[in-house]
């Protein structure tokens, strides 16, 4: 099957409260148009020199997400269209997409990035950390930065009933900051969790955005 065929055969199986983040990094402009031309328009990509690039090259309607690490001195490159960065995890970080931001005269979405895995080389806040951040005068006094939930990256391993209990913490901490911060906030509704080994998972324990490339666009292409 192609692209296409995989894209539309992906998307029919999500309910419909799930989105699909088609990650495409180090896939060609060409292979993401084709993957646009079935009608899916969200696309996640990690680095921003490629993501930059990307940006110019296709179609302006298309949504990209960060979904990488990201370094503060690289916020402005993806401030001027950036639709949604997943992986905040700093007050620091926060401050400088809100400055840029607002230099480009629009708000931008985020998501806090919990740590859930095992290993200790992922990157994300604790739930204590991200209450921190969320309590503290300078998130407060933001204006262009607009959280809309939690991200979190599962350990990489073949323990499913690992992965499991590591969504669910995540769910929660997603309910009991929702509850605390965000009651009356409807647009704190994303939990952006799952991948392509373990989306399914993902879905059953409460993810609204999914980030899968390996089963829409083949084994990635090594640079």
């Amino acid at each position: 099957m192609g692209i296409q065929d995989n894209i539309r055969q992906f998307i029919e199986g999500l309910d419909s409260n799930v989105k699909l983040v088609a990650v495409s990094k180090t896939k060609s402009v060409g292979e993401i148009l084709e993957a646009y031309h079935s009608g899916h328009k969200i696309f996640g990509e990690n680095r921003i020199q490629e993501l930059v690039y990307k940006a110019g090259e296709l179609p302006k309607d298309i949504q990209w997400h960060m979904v990488g690490h990201l370094q503060t001195n690289k916020v402005k490159y993806i401030a001027p269209f950036i639709h949604l960065i997943h992986s905040i995890d700093s007050v620091k970080l926060l401050n400088v997409i809100n400055k840029e931001a607002h230099k480009n005269d629009r708000i931008i979405d985020g998501l806090l990035q919990i740590h859930i895995a095992r290993e200790e080389t992922k990157f994300g806040l604790s739930e204590e950390e991200a209450i921190g951040i969320l309590e503290s005068t300078e998130y407060q006094q933001m204006r262009n930065i607009r959280l809309t939930g939690l991200m979190g990256m599962a350990t990489f391993t073949d323990d499913m009933d690992g992965i499991r209990k590591e969504f669910r913490f995540l769910a929660g901490v997603f309910h009991r900051i929702k509850k605390r911060f965000f009651s009356e906030k409807p647009w704190f509704c994303e939990l952006s969790m799952g991948m392509s080994g373990d989306y399914q998972i993902a879905i059953e324990e409460g993810s609204t955005l999914i980030r899968v490339g390996t089963l829409i666009f083949g084994e990635r292409n090594k640079h």
